[in-house]
């Protein structure tokens, strides 16, 4: 299953990042097509339709919409998830049961979790599937490893990758944010303190993913005994406040990903 003929089913903000970043991977525009009643336009001038196309084949078919409408939207796309088919899906909260259970014919269901950073190529990308060969496996990996760093994921583990991976963006963000306004409380010029924590986060992060350190050792090497950061870094890990609160954070996203698996089983 080479993933050469892809339809991609809705195009929103997810499943356009995707899109944009195999675009700029390099991928050819005509091995995409998108079918969404609600955008005038796509990313890269690919081919766009209002209505599931008939007589197709696709080695792919992405689901991109919410995944309420999914017993909805299913039965229209019977006839282009059959065999030799993958039905890949970024519906949050929808299990492989329930895909198999949606697609009875496709030849294998795929859940797939990036973020909005695969549109740069620098998305971690989740994978779990059920139905895919070693070959199939290989070429999935290889079509995910344009968008950024896939990983093949056992499921009962993806509630919470899905909060880590899928989710982590919007906690860096909101970091990213408390650090300019923080700032700002302490005296800095709001766009200067916007610009200043963003610049020193983009490096950060470019440094910790080329680096053979591990991100806490970095910390150490940037923090001096008695020095500037080692008393910021003091009230982060006095009775380990930061990680209590990420844990915190990241359980109650882990637990509402597994609320929505139970409520699309019922």
């Amino acid at each position: 299953m080479a993933f050469e003929n892809m339809l991609i089913v809705g195009c929103g903000n997810m499943t356009g990042a995707m899109l944009e970043g195999w675009l700029a991977a390099g991928l050819p525009r005509d091995k995409f097509t998108v079918v969404t009643p609600s955008r005038a336009s796509v990313p890269g001038d690919v081919e766009l339709l209002r209505d599931v196309p008939e007589g197709r084949h696709f080695d792919g078919v992405l689901l991109g919409f919410k995944p309420h409408m999914l017993a909805d939207i299913a039965p229209t796309l019977q006839g282009v998830t059959g065999e030799a088919t993958a039905v890949l899906s970024v519906l949050a909260g929808t299990e492989l049961a329930s895909l198999r259970r949606h697609f009875p014919q496709a030849e294998a269901v795929v859940r797939v979790m990036p973020n909005l950073a695969c549109a740069l190529g620098k998305s971690p990308v989740a994978l779990a599937e059920d139905g895919l060969d070693d070959a199939g496996r290989e070429d999935l990996f290889a079509l995910m490893r344009h968008l950024g760093t896939p990983e093949w994921v056992a499921e009962d583990r993806y509630d919470l990758v899905t909060a880590l991976a899928g989710s982590g963006p919007a906690f860096i963000y909101r970091f990213i944010d408390a650090l300019g306004a923080a700032a700002v409380r302490l005296g800095l010029p709001e766009d200067q303190a916007r610009a200043l924590a963003i610049a020193m986060t983009e490096g950060a992060a470019a440094l910790a993913a080329g680096s053979y350190h591990p991100p806490g050792k970095l910390a150490d090497m940037v923090a001096s005994p008695g020095g500037v950061t080692r008393r910021g870094l003091d009230v982060l890990d006095e009775e380990e406040a930061l990680t209590r609160l990420v844990s915190d954070t990241l359980r109650a996203a882990r637990d509402r990903s597994a609320e929505m698996a139970r409520e699309a089983r019922d």
